[in-house]
């Protein structure tokens, strides 16, 4: 018999932290700085090692955010799967397979931030919220804070879809 909760609030939990560790610990310089790029917005990168300045458009920044969303849910996958057993948890295959689908395709949308034409900067625009997506004072940055509840939203989203059919060991 499973405690449907007990096993939400664990996997909410595992993924919540491999989400951190994943956007900023994982996710590299290059992904971070290039996966809003687009032809219309083309980013200039600096290499931290070399200095060596590159332009990057939209493939570059298709690219860099699909490296980034797939290591990012690869964390995901690893630190809630090693929780999950650690904890004694089976998550069934086709739940944690949608819950980690549902992860990648999310934070793909939300990350891929060409201005003007992102999906959470049009989101904000249309809700009111335009002004607080755009700041960038006072110790504050928006577009960060609204990026962060998008994601802390689908990850709830993901946890409660890896429950489904979840059992204990």
């Amino acid at each position: 018999m499973t405690h449907r909760p007990a096993t939400f609030a664990a996997l909410l939990g595992l993924t919540r932290a491999a989400s951190a560790i994943g956007d900023f610990w994982i996710q590299d310089d290059f992904c971070a700085r290039v996966k809003g790029a687009s032809d219309d917005h083309p980013v200039t990168y600096q290499d931290p090692v070399t200095e060596e300045k590159t332009v990057h458009g939209t493939a570059d920044g298709r690219s860099a955010c699909l490296h980034h969303c797939l290591t990012y849910t690869a964390t995901q996958a690893i630190v809630a799967g090693a929780g999950a057993r650690a904890l004694g948890i089976k998550v069934h295959p086709a739940a944690a397979a949608a819950a980690l689908a549902i992860s990648f395709t999310t934070h793909y949308a939300a990350d891929r931030r060409v201005p003007g034409k992102g999906l959470l900067e049009k989101i904000a625009t249309k809700t009111g919220k335009g002004g607080f997506y755009k700041l960038a004072d006072f110790g504050m940055n928006g577009a960060f804070h609204l990026d962060s509840a998008w994601h802390h939203g689908w990850e709830t989203v993901a946890a409660l879809i890896a429950t489904t059919k979840a059992t204990t060991r």
